[in-house]
């Protein structure tokens, strides 16, 4: 989380949701999609999400659509 925060605050303006509001709909997208992406990478989608789980979708909702 801090490392996202300081992300942020570095170059925040460079991220694709700037606002909560936009970021926590981006947060939604991503882990309702998480399956195809976890295909895609030729992963296993984790049954109950893990740390690393939640770490790549906090970091994917930066620039999600």
């Amino acid at each position: 989380m801090r490392c996202l925060r300081q992300d942020f605050e570095a170059s925040g303006d460079n991220w694709e949701n700037r606002t909560l509001d936009s970021f926590l709909e981006a947060l939604e997208a991503w882990v309702s999609d998480a399956p195809g992406w976890y295909a895609n990478h030729g992963q296993e989608l984790p049954a109950n999400g893990d740390w690393a789980f939640f770490a790549r979708a906090l970091s994917a909702a930066r620039f999600y659509e």
